[in-house]
């Protein structure tokens, strides 16, 4: 996959690049391509990117480690903001930070990495926990023991409190 010029897709028609793809992706290992279909729209002060796209991963059961086939699927949408980086030389020694502050950017003037871009959706699409669909259900009580009556199961060490429980 290509890193696309972004000033490139401005001029695209409609302004937007749009392609299918079917490849592996570098840094995760899967069963199958990856495939599906990806579309960048530039929108001026921003770009838009979405994509649908699925493959097959084994992942290792967290409750039986036994490991199992995934079918891992994406449908993800994302705007990037276009503006040019400060440089470093020009940032305050002390900053606050808005939340909305928080966001991707890319240089108007740069590229656009597809293959990354992609792959980070993949890894954050990934379940956790990885849970096998045979997994044995959790069976969650209070009671440790449950052949225990809950009279034994208190400590010994309490029982003197007990006597000193106030009658209402």
């Amino acid at each position: 996959m290509e890193k696309l010029y972004i000033p490139q897709i401005a001029r695209a028609v409609d302004a937007t690049e749009s392609f299918e793809f079917k490849e592996f992706i570098g840094g995760i290992e899967t069963l199958t391509p990856v495939q599906g279909f990806i579309s960048i729209r530039h929108a001026g002060s921003f770009i838009e990117v979405s994509a649908k796209a699925s493959t097959i991963i084994t992942l290792t059961c967290d409750r039986t480690l036994v490991q199992f086939n995934y079918r891992l699927a994406i449908n993800a949408c994302e705007m990037i903001l276009l503006a040019e980086p400060l440089p470093e030389s020009e940032y305050p020694k002390e900053r606050e930070v808005e939340t909305g502050d928080l966001v991707e950017s890319l240089s108007p003037n740069g590229y656009f990495d597809t293959a990354t871009w992609l792959y980070e959706q993949l890894i954050l699409a990934i379940p956790y926990p990885k849970i096998a669909p045979d997994a044995p259900a959790l069976n969650l009580t209070d009671n440790p023991n449950p052949t225990l009556q809950s009279e034994d199961s208190i400590d010994k060490r309490w029982a003197a409190l007990s006597s000193l429980q106030i009658s209402e």
